[in-house]
């Protein structure tokens, strides 16, 4: 089964939310990449998740929060848009936190979910990781799938461990 029909089964995406997600992205050149565990499977072995994490230009937030709620449901948090529709499971958040802000400009294309997609750089990748570790209102249980994602990935890049707090390295031993 091909990646892209695989993600479809497992995210019961019957409305198409991605094609269409993506197509608005593009059609309105929106400044984007995808971040978290689907950028991680970009340059790993990937994992399934329900999840698709993305951030947007910032100069492009209040424009790209405008023109998916013509087509979406939009739901406003901190630091975060989170993007849902009827007949699908998949789980969109546009990630605000300004940390985040300059990640679109060093994206790279690669392919996530069968889809040629842009996707924060791999360093950019593994910063966005240690934030997530390092935040004290995260689920331990979130916190321990990116301690994952951070192995998965300097197993693979084994240069990156140098870019690894003291802290984190610790917990992956």
């Amino acid at each position: 089964m091909q990646a892209y029909t695989f993600f479809k089964v497992v995210t019961l995406d019957q409305s198409g939310m991605l094609d269409r997600l993506v197509a608005q992205l593009e059609t309105h050149h929106l400044n984007y990449c995808v971040i978290d565990s689907q950028a991680v499977n970009a340059y790993v072995e990937p994992l399934v998740s329900l999840d698709l994490d993305v951030v947007i230009a910032a100069n492009q937030l209040k424009e790209t929060e405008a023109l998916l709620a013509q087509e979406f449901d939009v739901k406003s948090f901190p630091h975060s848009l989170n993007i849902s529709t009827t007949g699908s499971d998949l789980r969109v958040q546009i990630q605000t936190d300004p940390r985040y802000g300059e990640f679109p400009d060093r994206a790279q294309v690669h392919d996530v979910l069968g889809q040629t997609l842009r996707v924060a750089s791999l360093e950019d990748v593994l910063q966005g990781k240690i934030w997530a570790v390092l935040d004290p209102e995260r689920g331990g249980s979130q916190r321990q799938k990116d301690l994952a994602d951070i192995a998965r990935l300097i197993e693979t890049y084994p240069n990156l461990r140098a870019h690894v707090p003291a802290e984190i390295l610790r917990r992956l031993v």
